[in-house]
């Protein structure tokens, strides 16, 4: 009985949060694709918007929740903890650089791509891509997994750190791989082809209704995340998380489950590499770097490990202080006290600031998953239970 109320409140707030997004995203929406443009909007909203919250970090931003969201499944879920997210990040960027680009321009290969049939180079559909994408990633993530998911905590955390250092050099110094050039080096692959959407393409000047494809993307994920979560592997994915030598014990098996995890989270990578390069409309391989697996991390730990909306909100929260935030602040402070404090530099300094915060104060983050809370809460509820068990003794 307990345990069917417990379900029935994960159902309705999970129906609330649905609605709230749903909400908030079609307001994104309206703005960004009609008020925005239209002429007769007052100078002060238009700078306001424009100042802190520009359609194209509201879109990064969006970028950065697919990714959060993949890395939960990681380390929310199984409870592996992954320091090289980002690699999966650059291999579904340089598929979109590879098939919707002009990059091989001695092959001349058009599967219902936005450019005519003559143009030369790979030019795949958007929407094939990010599968194509999504599956490369996912191979990548199986490669990775099988040998080193036998490791545990520190140890697979250095595996996987190797990993996402390795894999961005290889693209960074990709010019000459083996005699062959496969991702143009640090000049990057510029320009990708547009995103077909029936009525129109869409270049990487149309803010509202990328906004809307990113939307639709991070609700894929997020329904993903749920369904996976609900079901038979995510509860598989939480016992090796709470215990995994008492979850092998009951049956549950390691590996698989363990490279399900990875593939699923690198899957949902290759998604937001993709999107990504739509988004700055090339691939460029200094973007890779390790100090984007760890901002990965951070939001997944600040929003709530293990809980998608806790996730969707870390991700939003620390990509816009990062992307447009910070800077927007020190403009207004600079304007209102005549300094010349430099706000964006400082960006890493309170990122590591409210780490420790959250570490020392809250560490299951701002939404935390009920699981998890319990989890690290339970020494607090035991000593609770023992001194409620005194007083009825000394009644």
């Amino acid at each position: 009985m307990a345990k069917t109320s417990v379900a029935n409140n994960v159902t309705r707030s999970n129906r609330k949060w649905i609605i709230g997004y749903s909400i908030t995203g079609f307001i994104l929406f309206i703005t960004y694709q009609f008020l925005i443009p239209w002429e007769g909007l007052p100078l002060g909203i238009y700078d306001a918007v424009y100042r802190w919250m520009p359609p194209s970090a509201i879109n990064e931003s969006l970028v950065y929740v697919i990714m959060a969201l993949g890395l939960n499944i990681v380390v929310g879920y199984a409870g592996l903890l992954d320091l090289g997210y980002v690699a999966f990040w650059a291999i579904g960027g340089y598929c979109a650089g590879w098939f919707m680009s002009e990059f091989f321009y001695f092959l001349n290969i058009n599967f219902f791509g936005s450019v005519p049939a003559e143009a030369p180079g790979i030019h795949i559909n958007f929407w094939m891509v990010l599968l194509l994408g999504g599956f490369i990633c996912a191979f990548f993530g199986v490669l990775i997994g099988a040998p080193t998911l036998r490791l545990k905590s520190d140890y697979l955390a250095l595996v996987t750190l190797g990993f996402g250092e390795i894999i961005p050099q290889v693209f960074f110094n990709g010019e000459n791989f083996f005699g062959f050039n496969i991702s143009n080096g640090t000049k990057g692959i510029v320009g990708v082809d547009p995103i077909p959407v029936g009525v129109k393409d869409l270049g990487p000047f149309d803010f509202g209704w990328k906004l809307l494809i990113f939307l639709l993307l991070t609700a894929i994920m997020v329904f993903v995340s749920l369904r996976l979560r609900k079901g038979r592997l995510g509860r598989a994915w939480l016992a090796i998380r709470e215990d995994e030598l008492a979850a092998s014990m009951m049956g549950v098996p390691l590996m698989r489950t363990k490279l399900a995890s990875y593939a699923v989270g690198a899957f949902a990578g290759g998604l937001g590499g993709v999107a990504f390069a739509t988004h700055v409309n090339g691939v460029y391989a200094e973007r890779f770097n390790f100090t984007i697996s760890i901002f990965l991390l951070a939001m997944v730990v600040l929003g709530g490990m293990g809980n998608v909306w806790g996730v969707i909100l870390g991700a939003f929260i620390l990509s816009w202080v990062n992307g447009n935030g910070l800077t927007a602040f020190g403009q207004l402070y600079n304007e209102q006290f005549g300094t010349e404090v430099d706000f964006a530099s400082f960006t890493f300094l309170l990122f590591g600031l409210v780490l420790i915060l959250m570490m020392l104060f809250k560490r299951e983050g701002l939404l935390p998953e009920s699981r998890l809370k319990l989890m690290l809460h339970e020494d607090e509820l035991d000593d609770e239970d023992a001194s409620t068990s005194k007083k009825k003794v000394g009644k």
